[in-house]
């Protein structure tokens, strides 16, 4: 039988653009403060190792995320590697990954740690503008396996516009899914905000998000990172910790940590309903349908 209870962190974090090596230190910072208070797990937002944004006259080859990007295992990984070992503690971190097939490609990845050490990585699977400058897209979700049962991991852009990743993780057991996200005020905060929130309501789980918070060369980063679970009330949302994006004090660097009870998410679109014969989630007809979509010259064409 799977734990319930589990302590998490998620953090608001303002990295400084291209500085690696400062921003290494202030992480492994924050691993040791999240182990002090008891966290089973820390959640890092979305290029935390070097911070997030683009300068698209760069070339590629020299971008700031090109250059700073490492192999997973690599030299920081190796480091946050070790603190996870010694703490005991799970941590997902998101940074540049170079792909150590090809050199040329570069993934926008979450390094996910427990305290065995190095578990995977995660290579975002959605490309919004202007990470396709810089990174490829990845091909596969990836399911972290905890005596919390699995959990899902994704990256800003899989969670606001593509909820098969919601729903395929809550398929496959996961109660608890974890958005590493870089958003920020040049999207408002609507999608992201309500995008969570309906995923979190629809699919019965909970979702542990951190983002980035502050200034970064050009955007302004929303912060609001925070824990959201199934309220008590049916089809409402309650946030165990931390804040929606467009709350005051929403974009301060600040740990958020709280316990939660994870036997109450109710994942029940996916389990049996007796008066219908199965759950009410149907993956073998939404297989023809997207079959069906793979077979329609109005998909993917271009204008």
């Amino acid at each position: 039988m799977y734990k319930d209870i589990i302590t998490l962190s998620v953090v608001n974090f303002n990295a400084v653009w291209g500085d690696k090596e400062k921003n290494l230190n202030r992480i492994k910072g924050y691993i040791e403060a999240a182990a002090k208070k008891g966290s089973n797990m820390i959640v890092f937002p979305e290029m935390s190792l070097t911070s997030y944004d683009d300068i698209e006259s760069t070339p590629k080859s020299e971008k700031m995320q090109t250059k700073l990007a490492e192999t997973i295992p690599g030299p920081s990984t190796n480091e946050i590697e070790s603190l996870a070992k010694k703490l005991g503690i799970y941590v997902i971190l998101g940074m540049p990954e170079k792909d150590k097939d090809d050199t040329t490609k570069v993934y926008n990845s979450l390094a996910v740690f427990t305290p065995d050490g190095l578990y995977d990585s995660y290579r975002k699977m959605h490309l919004p503008a202007p990470e396709p400058n810089w990174a490829v897209r990845g091909d596969k979700p990836l399911l972290l396996e905890t005596p919390w049962g699995p959990i899902g991991v994704a990256i800003c852009y899989d969670s606001y516009c593509f909820p098969e990743m919601t729903r395929y993780y809550a398929a496959k057991g996961a109660r608890l899914y974890i958005n590493s996200t870089a958003y920020a005020h040049c999207h408002g905060p609507s999608l992201a905000r309500t995008n969570l929130e309906a995923n979190c309501i629809t699919n019965g789980i909970y979702i542990a998000s951190a983002n980035l918070c502050g200034q970064d060369v050009d955007n302004y980063f929303w912060g609001g990172s925070s824990i959201m679970g199934p309220a008590r009330e049916t089809w409402q949302v309650h946030y165990y910790t931390g804040l929606p994006f467009n709350e005051n004090g929403a974009d301060q660097e600040k740990m958020y940590t709280e316990t939660i009870d994870l036997g109450l998410a109710t994942r029940f679109l996916y389990k049996y309903n007796e008066s219908v014969g199965s759950a009410d989630f149907r993956p073998e007809k939404y297989i023809e349908m997207y079959k069906s979509i793979l077979d329609d010259p109005n998909f993917n064409k271009k204008d």
